[in-house]
């Protein structure tokens, strides 16, 4: 079957790949160049002139050490939210020219926004005459204007695709070639802080990367081919653009799809052409029923499309990837050829701090991706960009459910600017360039859009979008509007912790529990895929700034090493790493475990995987941003609790006393490639490992795509030592674990302790008469104000206090020694975990600089802005007597506590014992300044 006809318009360039059928000259390696900062080049016709600086492309200035220094006035593309490091006293020494050092983001080791005009001689060899040639830059940052011989060519603004350049009549011989490229954000403005632009993030580069070649080729050619396929009939349907030069011309076009995986082949399929001159569209339908296996992340069978044209022109081939998927939705799921799946996703933001730009290789991109899945991941959003051709072929390969954006985080959407154009001709290239892939599933305009008309704005794209191509599945935007005519909606409401919540949210509010879901939180017609779950921050790793081996450094980690060494604990910016890592993972489990205790859900989007270096630097990964380990964490780990088989619980507590009885609802997540029967068994064991109890459940059916009920865990509880205890669940070859704590169900003997929650006339006698005392201090009688200020919550930090102008929580949670006798009745490890939520929920941090930076039996591990040395619990010698001081309120509504209880009995138990014998001593007027209540 055929059907020819006059095509579409064709853009400047051409969208197909270039393959090695045709001839091929590399532009790679040692260009002219000259920097235009005061945009002088057009008017004095540099395109008339040569230019003797040399660099190397493809490349950027910035990796050939091209530009200003950083300082002050650098114009960033990027919003900061805060002005401190400009105005601050703190940052003055980080402001010198001799030595800046920026805070909000990687700092580069040279910068440079204008124009940059690159030229290069060429020679166009003789058996080139009569053939069409073209100009290939794989991406370019940003706009591009070709001249050729002093001849100007065009203009090309896209940043997600090649920019190609016909050169018509191009003779051979040697010819100049004169490339602008402008980084400048100028009447297209798809905001500051879009990761397609942004310094928050790949740097706002300036030059050309990935394949540099001129191609020359039949002047009757294989122009462009849609593939979508047909998966009822077992076909698919190839709309190929044909293009002819100048005549017309007859031949024929050959068509061939062979597995690129085994190399099976199917049948040739030929159809004559009769060409006009200019566009020509030519459809067929190509029978794959001799071997026809669908693409999904179990099984990512990709097929490739041979196609040949040949007329008296000469000939000409292409091939293409594809993949037989299917996209749709079931009630509010989203599905892959019919079978419900999961989205566990990260983002990519474009952070790549060696070079300042994407790669290009596919090398590179299958480490990224490899790294996903071990992870349990199996999707990746882009966040306001598109990646390169590579990314998408080794997603297909692999396996990976892609969200690509538009290059866009706009602020003023639908008001008739030139950006309401731009996503639209963005958006054609993008589909026409990398559509076929089968990994290019979800596509939108960009990120949390704003404008008085954005609403009506993307409701008129996604329509677009879903009469013009059924390959994919398209939502307005990511974050927001939930419009009915998104095909799928990515919303922030199904997550743990909200942008302004603070304290108030469940992890940090309520008792620790695995209960709670997002049921009430996702749409009820439509798909949901959480919008940037997590944003967990960690403490930095001094030890990463040796990895900024190329163009950005990590200079802001200087500034957070001086902030540790200025107030005493460089010693412990390891100790900090490991413990708010350990507190980072305990919140990401949560966040993703409530995901997957959603019925119906249609899955997450992780922010992130790893570290985000901008927007104040947002240390949110449990890797850094290089994808490598910070050494908290395993993938194996990890991928306990995010999986494609994930066991489940649901426990109102995770804090009990002896006579209580724990009653665990267990379910499974369950998204592998089919339905399984498997047995379900759990355990309970102690810390080293000794069973307590076990049981199992017969084995059952576990439908693909749904989470699944198995049973209910009854068991009662009793201890006479204070434990802590591990609840196991395997399916098959599926694990997770959750921690609980069981403690003996009574109170301590103060004995000769005074127990007291302020600071008043009777333990100021009772320390000066040489007794001891306990003061856990009720809420609003420490001071909490100036350079003390700080609220304490048990999560970690939320993105970064920098960006989120000081959101609450501050803290990153506690580090202690397990061993230390006064916790011999509290059982923990070196940094928090559930028992210390009812601590750090009832806190004010205690600044340890008013005690002479006193070490602490429990440390708060503060923001690292700030890096103030605070406690929770510290010892001291106070006049003849002995203070143990508690930060967290142990003694209200203790009854409801069980371990506000058991950590007061852990302290009474020391302080009775021989080993309470402080060292550090603090004087009345120091403890005095602690307080707000003094009588």
């Amino acid at each position: 079957m055929k059907l020819l006809k006059n095509a579409w318009l064709l853009a400047a360039f051409v969208s197909t790949r270039l393959l090695a059928q045709t001839s091929v000259q590399s532009l790679e390696g040692q260009w002219n160049y000259r920097l235009d900062a005061n945009d002088v080049g057009l008017e004095e016709k540099w395109y008339k002139t040569e230019f003797s600086e040399t660099l190397l492309l493809p490349g950027s200035l910035n990796t050939n050490g091209i530009g200003d220094p950083v300082s002050v006035n650098t114009p960033w593309t990027g919003s900061m939210w805060n002005d401190s490091w400009y105005k601050s006293d703190f940052y003055e020494k980080y402001r010198s020219p001799e030595n800046t050092k920026v805070v909000f983001w990687l700092t580069p080791d040279k910068y440079y926004v204008g124009k940059a005009w690159y030229q290069k001689k060429v020679t166009v060899p003789k058996d080139w005459k009569d053939k069409l040639v073209t100009l290939h830059l794989e991406r370019c940052h940003w706009e591009t204007t070709l001249w050729v011989d002093g001849k100007k060519i065009g203009t090309q603004n896209s940043l997600a695709v090649p920019h190609r350049y016909e050169l018509a009549g191009l003779k051979p011989g040697e010819h100049l070639l004169t490339l602008c490229v402008d980084n400048r954000i100028k009447d297209i403005q798809p905001g500051v802080d879009a990761h397609s632009v942004s310094d928050n993030t790949q740097s706002n580069w300036n030059g050309v990367v990935g394949k540099m070649a001129l191609t020359a080729r039949s002047k009757a050619y294989i122009d462009e081919v849609r593939i979508e396929p047909l998966m009822n009939e077992k076909k698919i349907r190839a709309t190929i653009r044909l293009n002819a030069t100048g005549k017309r011309y007859s031949g024929q076009l050959t068509l061939q799809v062979k597995h690129a995986g085994d190399g099976r082949t199917l049948p040739e399929m030929t159809l004559p052409v009769q060409l006009r001159a200019g566009a020509n569209e030519v459809e067929a339908l190509y029978d794959m029923s001799a071997d026809f296996r669908t693409w999904d992340e179990f099984q990512p069978n990709v097929y490739t499309l041979q196609m040949a044209l040949e007329t008296k022109a000469g000939n000409d081939v292409r091939e293409e990837n594809f993949g037989l998927r299917q996209l749709g939705t079931k009630g509010t799921q989203i599905t892959v050829n019919g079978r419900p799946v999961f989205f566990r996703g990260t983002l990519e933001c474009c952070i790549f701090p060696k070079t300042g730009f994407p790669p290009t290789d596919e090398a590179e991109w299958k480490r990224i991706m490899e790294i996903c899945q071990a992870h349990g991941l199996n999707h990746i959003r882009f966040h306001s960009w598109c990646p390169p051709e590579a990314a998408f072929n080794v997603a297909d390969k692999l396996g990976m459910y892609l969200y690509v954006e538009c290059g866009s985080w706009a602020s003023d959407l639908g008001s008739g600017k030139p950006i309401d154009d731009f996503i639209y001709e963005e958006s054609r290239r993008i589909v026409r360039q990398y559509g076929n892939h089968p990994s290019f599933c979800l596509m939108s305009y960009g990120n949390e859009p704003h404008g008085e008309k954005h609403k009506e704005y993307l409701r008129q794209f996604v329509n677009y979008w879903k009469e013009r191509d059924n390959r994919f599945l398209y939502t307005t935007a990511a974050g927001w509007p939930a419009l009915d005519e998104s095909d799928w909606l990515c919303l922030p409401a199904p997550r743990i912790q909200a942008w302004g919540q603070g304290i108030k949210s469940i992890i940090n509010a309520q008792e620790p529990n695995t209960v709670f879901d997002w049921s009430s939180r996702i749409s009820k017609t439509q798909p949901t895929i959480s919008h940037e779950i997590g944003q967990w921050c960690v403490y930095p790793d001094l030890k990463e700034r040796e990895k900024y081996t190329g163009v950005l450094k990590a200079k802001n980690f200087d500034i957070f090493e001086d902030r540790l060494r200025d107030n005493g604990l460089l010693q412990l910016a390891d100790s900090f790493l490991l413990a708010s890592g350990k507190l980072q993972t305990l919140c990401y489990k949560a966040d993703i475990e409530a995901a997957l205790r959603t019925k119906g859900f249609g899955g997450f989007q992780l922010l992130d995987l790893h570290d985000f270096p901008g927007q104040g630097t947002a240390l949110v990964g449990v890797l850094n941003p290089f994808w490598e380990s910070k050494g908290y964490v395993t993938p194996q780990e990890y991928s306990e609790f995010c999986n494609e088989v994930v066991p489940l619980v649901r426990m109102p507590r995770m804090i009990y006393n002896s006579g209580d009885t724990l009653r665990a609802a267990v379910e499974v997540a369950q998204y592998a490639a089919s339905d399984l029967t498997l047995p379900v068994s759990w355990r309970l064991v102690t810390k080293d490992g000794r069973l307590m109890e076990s049981g199992c459940f017969a084995p059952s059916l576990l439908p693909t795509g749904t989470l699944s009920q198995v049973g209910e865990i009854v068991l009662p509880l009793s201890t006479d030592v204070p434990q802590q205890c591990q609840l196991e669940v395997k399916v098959g070859g599926y694990r997770n674990h959750w921690n609980i704590w069981l403690y003996p169900a009574q109170k301590a003997d103060a004995g000769d302790v005074l127990v007291a929650s302020e600071w008043n006339d009777a333990v100021r006698a009772r320390l000066a008469e040489g007794g001891k005392v306990l003061l856990t201090a009720r809420e609003g009688v420490l001071k909490n104000e100036g350079r003390d200020s700080v609220v304490v919550g048990f999560s970690s930090i939320f993105w970064n206090t920098l960006w989120t102008n000081g959101q609450a929580p501050h803290t990153l949670g506690v580090l202690c020694d397990p061993h230390h006798p006064a916790l011999h009745q509290f059982p923990t490890s070196y940094h928090s975990d559930y028992q210390w939520q009812d601590a750090m929920s009832h806190c004010r941090a205690i600044p340890l600089r008013k005690l002479g930076n006193v070490t602490p039996v429990v440390r708060i591990i503060d923001d690292w802005f700030t890096a103030r040395s605070l406690g929770m619990i510290v010892e001291l010698k106070v006049g003849k007597g002995s203070l143990l001081l508690c930060g967290a309120d142990l003694l209200t509504d203790a009854q409801k506590r069980p371990a506000a209880v058991q950590l007061m009995n852990s302290l009474l138990d020391y302080m009775n014992s021989s080993a309470f014998r402080p060292a550090a001593s603090a004087s009345f007027e120091q403890l005095g300044d602690l307080f707000l209540c003094k009588d």
